[in-house]
């Protein structure tokens, strides 16, 4: 839950914005509108009367800042809700301020980055106002800034800018800052993309409360299915989306005292598995890595003793702390510096008792001489002797005063060494951020090649169902060969049949061929006979024998219609179209 003091901060420009004479005032119908879009945003009914009944004796004019402060804790602050977005107060807050300090200067970041750093800066400015922000915490969003884009960090540059900031005894407010980092004097060669990109992370870290991010599997809860999901972990929730872009939110995970995480054994193909229990349901998910998984289990586990004991986030709480150790250790100065001036005026007492002494005896006459020589000496004696007792106490206040600087000396030692483990241990953290990007690009690639392999898969497919195409066409041109080598083969059945009825008749031709060639032979010899007798006789005629004759076949069209050369050259041909359709079957 924000503070009170986290919510007057973005109000407080918003007011000063509207401040155009700078005197402290700002009239009754900005404040209206100023109020009616507070409530909406903080999802509170707006009641357009109560500004009229708060400033009833006020009717002139301008209202003071004091007079708005009692107003919105009254009639606003009191109703907050907590599920209302802080960060759309921000926007419309830097909305109505951003105007009025930023325009026309030439920065070197965009808008949003301006806005994410003035969010960072009333994240670490000190609850007064004017809001500032005081060296310690510019030098922890300077540091972290860096680490974040992975640039070492240079302490010599900075003690020169807080030696000049000292030399002015000022504090830096919102626009300074954003000039400061918009200008690039501390950023100065650093490319852009980076600086955006470590602006982003320490406004995720700071404002947003962002305790660690990154992509997992997440299993479904209803196909069972695992899927990449981009999880972001705060306090009290644990939300996952799409992508880093969190364009898409697919879900919330809500952190109680009641919930727990516990590590899974590999199964199912998935390792580093781990589970999140909650009341209603339970979220089994995969981590990228051991070194992951156990990150994000302790990161979550953290954030359940936190709810647990009623602590706020880490960032809050480490602001929280540096805080109180400023606090603490101006205390300690002011009380030092409290005794040495009480050691002083005791002192300058002293010396004054000593000059009037002096003078009151100087003042007396010869005759009192001794007695004022006596008297003076005792009084010098006790004067001595609270010399040598201021002395000793003194001293003991100088060694009190030397232990405590020890003390400071150490102390300050010791932050010194704890900021070199800070250092050393955001370089480990930078080593595992690269390495992780190097992880998320090897990812890619494999994303890349998985993709392909299932286009080309694709493409496989497509050619399966073109080859099945064909071979269907292909089954079908077969019926259709069938079809025709069965009309073939019931003609060459028929043309044998055919075949076979002319064969019938060439044997019955050549049967009555047989018969005439007797019934010629018969002729023939009667011929002959005739002829011999004839031959005996002079001045006869001499018969002339008819001559031979090849013998002729018969077939159904008649005598003599087809040759032999004929009929073994249609055999031919008849026996090639039948080894012909054969083949073809």
């Amino acid at each position: 839950m924000l503070s009170r003091d986290e919510i007057l901060k973005p109000i407080w420009y918003a007011f000063t914005a509207l401040d155009v004479d700078c005197n402290g005032k700002v009239s009754k119908s900005q404040l209206k509108v100023l109020s009616h879009n507070l409530c909406t945003i903080m999802k509170i009914p707006h009641n357009a009367s109560a500004l009229e009944e708060h400033f009833k004796d006020d009717d002139e004019g301008p209202v003071s800042t004091q007079g708005y402060m009692a107003y919105l804790n009254m009639f606003i602050l009191s109703k907050i809700q907590a599920n209302f977005d802080f960060n759309e107060l921000n926007k419309m807050c830097w909305t109505l301020s951003a105007p009025k300090h930023i325009s026309g200067k030439h920065l070197l970041i965009s808008g949003s980055e301006t806005f994410k750093v003035w969010c960072i800066f009333n994240f670490l400015s000190e609850d007064k106002y004017p809001l500032h922000i005081v060296t310690e915490e510019l030098e922890y969003f300077l540091r972290r800034l860096f680490a974040a884009m992975g640039w070492s960090w240079n302490d010599d540059r900075f003690e020169n800018y807080k030696m000049q900031l000292s030399a002015k005894k000022k504090h830096l407010n919102a626009w300074e800052l954003i000039e400061l980092i918009g200008m690039g004097q501390f950023t100065k060669g650093i490319n852009h993309q980076t600086l955006s990109m470590g602006i982003h992370e320490v406004y995720q870290e700071l404002v947003m409360d962002v305790i660690k991010q990154g992509y997992m599997m997440k299993k479904g809860h209803k196909r069972k299915n695992w899927t990449e999901r981009w999880f972001e972990l705060h306090l009290n929730y644990m939300s996952y989306y799409v992508s880093e872009d969190l364009i898409e939110q697919k879900g919330c995970i809500t952190l109680d005292r009641n919930c727990c995480v516990e590590s899974l054994p590999d199964k199912d193909g998935k390792k580093n598995l781990f589970i999140i229990k909650c009341v209603e349901k339970s979220f089994e998910i995969s981590a990228s890595d051991k070194k992951a998984k156990q990150e994000w289990i302790q990161a979550i586990q953290d954030c359940i003793v936190r709810i647990r004991q009623g602590l706020s986030s880490p960032h809050r709480e480490s602001r929280q702390k540096r805080r109180e150790l400023r606090n603490k250790m101006k205390a300690e100065q002011e009380m030092m510096a409290n005794r040495m001036r009480k050691l002083q005026l005791a002192n300058e007492s002293k010396q004054a008792q000593l000059e009037a002494l002096t003078k009151e005896a100087s003042v007396r006459g010869d005759l009192e001489e001794q007695r004022r020589l006596q008297t003076q000496k005792e009084l010098l004696d006790q004067y001595r002797r609270d010399l040598e007792q201021e002395k000793m106490a003194r001293m003991q206040m100088e060694e009190q005063v030397v232990e405590k600087a020890n003390e400071v000396e150490q102390y300050w030692q010791r932050m010194q060494e704890l900021e070199d483990m800070h250092r050393q241990l955001k370089k480990a953290l930078g080593d595992e951020r690269q390495a992780r990007d190097d992880e998320e690009a090897l990812r890619k690639l494999q994303a890349r090649l998985l993709q392909e392999e299932a286009n080309k898969r694709l493409e496989l497919e497509q050619i399966h169902r073109q080859q099945q195409k064909i071979l269907s066409q292909s089954q079908k041109e077969k019926e259709e060969l069938e079809r025709e080598r069965a009309e073939k083969e019931r003609a060459l059945q028929a043309a044998q049949e055919q075949l076979e009825t002319l064969r019938r008749q060439r044997e019955g031709a050549h049967e009555e061929y047989m018969a005439v060639t007797k019934k010629l032979e018969r002729a023939a010899n009667k011929t002959k006979n005739w002829k011999h007798k004839v031959s005996k006789q002079e001045g006869l005629l001499r018969i002339i024998p008819p001559g031979t004759k090849s013998p002729s076949k018969m077939t159904n069209w008649g005598q003599a219609a087809f040759t032999e050369k004929e009929l073994d050259e249609l055999e031919r041909i008849w026996q090639e179209n039948k080894n012909s359709s054969y083949d073809g079957q």
